[in-house]
C-alpha cells in the first residue's frame, strides 16, 4: 500500500470513528437526565450504596476497589471501603463520615443520574441543603440494622429533618432503601423490613408525601449490592417480588421543565479556566454557545462562550442538566454562590424583601416566633441572614389567614410574613417558578421552618 492509498484509508477510519462518536453522543442526548440525592441519617449507608451504584455501573474499576479495600483494612474499617468511592477527602475517610456534598455520575438503560451524596451529621445540614435543592428525586437510606433505625428515627435524628427538608425543597420522588438487610442482626426479615415501613408511613405522609404517588419502598444491602443493579435471588428474600433500585430509579416519573420558558441557572460554584465559569443546575430555559444572559442580581450582561455537559463541550443545553459556562464580559470575582444567570427579556427579580407562606416546625426552646426574629435563610443556592419583619397568621383548619396582626407564633403555625435579608438575592414566586421560591430558616443548627415565596417587594 503507497501513501496515498494510506492517507485514504486513515482518512475512512477517521471518518468511521466519527460518526460512531456522533451515534453515541446521539444516543446519550434522548436519554433524559435526572439529579438524585441521597440523604438520611449519619452512618445509615449512604456513601456506601453510592460507592456501590458506582462501582456496578462500571464507573469504578476492580483494581481501584481493591486499593480501597486495603486502605480501609488498614484503618481496621473494612466495612468502609465502598464508601470511599464517594467520600473522596482524607477528613471524611478518617471520620468514615461524608463532609462535603459528594457528586459523582452513572447511566441506566434510559436515563443519565448525577448522585449527589449529601453528609448526614446534623453539622453539615447545610450541605445536604445544598443536595437537596439541585435534585429531582431523592433516595432517604435506612439502616435495618437493630438500633440504628431508631436512632435516626426518633426526635433528633436526621431522617427525619432530610425527609421534610427534602420535600420542602423540592424532592418530589422519594425512594425509601431500607438498607443492610444482610446484617445478622436482621437476615432479611420480612418482619423488621415492615416494622420500617409502618413507621415511615404515617411521617411521610405527615411530610407531604403521597404514599402511592410519590414514595416507593425498596429492602437492599449497599455494602455487598444485592437487589440493586439485578433484583435480590428468591433464596435470600423469598418475600420480595419487586424491583430492584436500578429498575426502580430508571422507570420514575417526574415533571417537564420548560426548554423554551425564561433561562434561569442558580449559580452553585465559579472557577476561572482561561475565562471566568460558573456551575449549576438549569432550571428553566435552554442555553446556547454564544447567547448574550444577565448575571443578577448585580444586573451583569455576559455572552455565553462555551457550554460543558459532563467534561463534554456541547452547542446548546436544556433545562435539567448540570453544566459550566464559560463566561465573558464578567470576572470571577464579581460572582458569588446564589447568584442566577438569567434571561435578559425576562430577567429574574432581585430583592431584599420578600413575602412568604411560612410553616414553623421546629423552634429552640423557649423561643418565640416574632417580628424581629433573626435566622438563616436557605434558598435555591443562597445563604443568608434574615428578619422577620410582620407575620399574619392562617386557621389551620380552614387554611385561610386570621384577621389582623399576629404578634407571635408557635410550632406548628402556618403564617404569612415579610421577610428581610441582608443582602440582594434572587427569587421568584413559588407558584411561578417553584425550585427558586421554596426555602428553609434555619436556628441554632436546626431548622425551625420551611416555606414558599409569595409575592416580591421589588
Amino acid at each position: 500500500m503507497d501513501r496515498n492509498e494510506e492517507d485514504i484509508q486513515a482518512g475512512i477510519q477517521s471518518l468511521e470513528l466519527d460518526s460512531q462518536s456522533n451515534a453515541v453522543v446521539s444516543m446519550e442526548k434522548v436519554k433524559r437526565h435526572l439529579n438524585v440525592v441521597f440523604i438520611g441519617h449519619v452512618d445509615a449507608g449512604k456513601s456506601t450504596t453510592g460507592g456501590q451504584i458506582l462501582f456496578l455501573s462500571g464507573q469504578v474499576d476492580d483494581r481501584t476497589i481493591q486499593k480501597y479495600e486495603k486502605e480501609a483494612k488498614d484503618r481496621s474499617c473494612e466495612s468502609w471501603y465502598m464508601a470511599y468511592i464517594m467520600d473522596t477527602n482524607e477528613e471524611e475517610r478518617a471520620k468514615g463520615k461524608t463532609v462535603e456534598l459528594g457528586r459523582a455520575q452513572f447511566e441506566t438503560e434510559n436515563t443519565r443520574f448525577t448522585i449527589l451524596d449529601a453528609p448526614g451529621h446534623k453539622d453539615y445540614v447545610p450541605e445536604m441543603i445544598s443536595g437537596a435543592s439541585q435534585a429531582d428525586i431523592g433516595v432517604l437510606v435506612i439502616s435495618a440494622r437493630k438500633g440504628e433505625f431508631e436512632t435516626g428515627f426518633e426526635k433528633g435524628g436526621q431522617t427525619r429533618e432530610h425527609v421534610q427538608l427534602a420535600k420542602t425543597l423540592g424532592v418530589a420522588k422519594l425512594f425509601v432503601v431500607v438498607n443492610k438487610m444482610d446484617d445478622p442482626t436482621v437476615k432479611w426479615s420480612k418482619q423488621r423490613y415492615d416494622e420500617i415501613v409502618a413507621k415511615m408511613i404515617p411521617f411521610l405522609r405527615s411530610s407531604g408525601y403521597n404514599r402511592q404517588r410519590d414514595v416507593q419502598f425498596l429492602p437492599l444491602s449497599g455494602l455487598v449490592g444485592t437487589n440493586m443493579k439485578s433484583r435480590v435471588e428468591i433464596s435470600t428474600c423469598p418475600w420480595w417480588t419487586g424491583p430492584c433500585l436500578f429498575e426502580a430509579l430508571d422507570s420514575v416519573e417526574v415533571p417537564l421543565r420548560d426548554p423554551n420558558g425564561p433561562f434561569r441557572m442558580p449559580i452553585i460554584d465559579k472557577s476561572k479556566d482561561m475565562g471566568t465559569v460558573v456551575m449549576g443546575k438549569i432550571e428553566c430555559g435552554t442555553i446556547h454557545e454564544g447567547d448574550s444572559l444577565l448575571v443578577m442580581p448585580n444586573n451583569a450582561h455576559v455572552n455565553v462562550m462555551a457550554i460543558y455537559c459532563n467534561e463534554n463541550k456541547v452547542r446548546h443545553s436544556d433545562p435539567g442538566e448540570n453544566v459550566r459556562v464559560k463566561l465573558a464580559g464578567i470576572e470571577v470575582e464579581d460572582i458569588l454562590s446564589g447568584f442566577v444567570l438569567s434571561s435578559i427579556v425576562n430577567p429574574i427579580a432581585s430583592v431584599t424583601e420578600f413575602n412568604a407562606q411560612l410553616q414553623i416546625i421546629g423552634l429552640p426552646d423557649k423561643a418565640l416566633f416574632s417580628a424581629g426574629y433573626k435566622s438563616k435563610l436557605h434558598i435555591h443556592s443562597v445563604v443568608d441572614d434574615c428578619e422577620i419583619v410582620a407575620l399574619q397568621r392562617f386557621d389551620p383548619t380552614t387554611n385561610l389567614p386570621m384577621r389582623g396582626q399576629v404578634h407571635f407564633a408557635k410550632n406548628g403555625d402556618v403564617v404569612m410574613c415579610r421577610i428581610q435579608v441582608s443582602n440582594r438575592i434572587c427569587v421568584e414566586r413559588f407558584a411561578n417558578f417553584p425550585q427558586l421560591g421554596r426555602f428553609t430558616l434555619r436556628d441554632s443548627g436546626k431548622t425551625i421552618a420551611v416555606g414558599k415565596v409569595t409575592g416580591l417587594q421589588i
